[in-house]
């Protein structure tokens, strides 16, 4: 079993747990459900933006503790001060040391589009995510089926939600793509052994349909990288470590941004 087996066999038994503390009318009555979503697609592709998607992470799998001191509404502020297109917040506890209120805190703070960073595999994931103010869900295809995809994906839709589809090679991304969906990321690590490769986005951004906004994760640490995936095709470039793994983040984004 790899990391990414153990991850959902435990979001399985959390969302569980959420089910049985928070209903779906809970959800459905909290502030931020009847809000209406940042469009990813304005904020991606505008002219004062940089298309960075700019990841708040304390812990991975691969990498254990980040940065454990950081405090999520000042780092999103300054990321989005930065020119950050979008942030994007990891909610996933054991594996990722993410929780609610940090989804929640990054919201208070910004005006700009929000993903909920999370593996997720049922719909009352996405009614959580509408609830604690996210504009973005992520839909991972090594862990969905193609009909989960579609059905998750419209769900979103109907609840305003944007959705981007991660995918990590060329059999996901095939029997994956529908209509249901607004971007595409090609995630250049492999989360079965968590090994990172840059060279994936390229060999996969010409098979994106250009319907889908295009996005390349992980692996980008060079603002060079982002010229390159420009040129290739990509509209957004998913950041975090990189910047997370400093002392001041919100000041490492912007000497990275300066140097695109």
């Amino acid at each position: 079993m790899n990391i990414l087996d153990k991850i959902v066999l435990r979001k399985k038994e959390e969302v569980a747990a959420a089910k049985a503390l928070v209903s779906v009318r809970d959800l459905e009555n909290a502030v931020h459900f009847k809000r209406t979503p940042h469009s990813f697609k304005d904020f991606l592709l505008a002219a004062d933006r940089t298309g960075i998607i700019a990841e708040f992470k304390r812990r991975s799998p691969s990498k254990g503790l980040i940065n454990g001191v950081a405090d999520v509404a000042e780092v999103t502020q300054a990321y989005n001060h930065a020119g950050a297109s979008a942030l994007s917040v990891l909610t996933d506890v054991d594996f990722f040391g993410g929780k609610k209120e940090d989804l929640l805190a990054a919201r208070a703070a910004n005006n700009i589009p929000v993903l909920r960073k999370d593996f997720m595999i049922d719909e009352y994931q996405i009614l959580e995510a509408k609830a604690w103010g996210a504009d973005i869900i992520l839909l991972i295809a090594s862990i969905l089926t193609p009909q989960q995809i579609n059905d998750f994906g419209k769900f979103a839709h109907n609840l305003g939600l944007n959705v981007l589809l991660e995918v990590h090679n060329l059999e996901e991304l095939e029997r994956s793509i529908c209509p249901n969906l607004d971007a595409i990321g090609v995630n250049n690590r492999n989360l079965g052994d968590f090994t990172v490769d840059i060279q994936t986005s390229f060999n996969l951004v010409n098979q994106i349909p250009d319907e889908f906004l295009k996005i390349s994760e992980s692996a980008i640490s060079n603002p060079q990288t982002i010229k390159e995936l420009k040129i290739a095709g990509f509209n957004g470039f998913l950041i975090g470590e990189n910047f997370m793994k400093t002392d001041h983040p919100g000041t490492a984004i912007k000497e990275f941004v300066a140097q695109i």
